[in-house]
């Protein structure tokens, strides 16, 4: 079983800005997670939460181009899947697609740890999975 980091928007934007409360928290989490080998993952939901404006695009393509071993799961049909049960298990709505999508990464990849400023609702959707851990940033 391989766990991964996944990045929700919060996370990954605090690292792609390099400056904030969060960002130590975040890249300690990132070099920890390089040198056991683990995958990290941001959903592409997360890029389209983030990407609002030049600014913003710029900033999170720099990042995903300077840290190359965050990778981007895109959703596709089985993906989706991942995502629909993650909603179903939690009894939630479209409103917290976003969020399951990085919860459905985390489940998908047989478990890891999420990183996130939403705590409480991304506790709420991984309830039911056992292995994945919610981590506030």
């Amino acid at each position: 079983m391989s766990f991964v980091l996944v990045l929700d928007s919060e996370a990954l934007s605090s690292v792609a800005r390099q400056r904030g409360p969060r960002f130590r928290e975040v890249r300690a989490a990132l070099e920890a997670a390089r040198r056991l080998q683990r995958d990290v993952l941001t959903p592409a939901v997360v890029l389209a939460e983030l990407y609002r404006g030049p600014g913003h695009k710029q900033v999170i393509d720099s990042c995903l181009r300077r840290d190359t071993w965050i990778s981007v799961r895109d959703t596709d049909r089985s993906f989706a899947r991942f995502v629909g049960g993650v909603l179903a298990a939690a009894r939630a709505d479209s409103s917290d697609l976003s969020d399951a999508h990085v919860v459905a990464a985390a489940v998908e990849a047989g478990g890891g740890v999420v990183l996130t400023g939403d705590e409480d609702d991304l506790e709420r959707l991984s309830a039911a999975y056992p292995n994945v851990h919610v981590s506030k940033i």
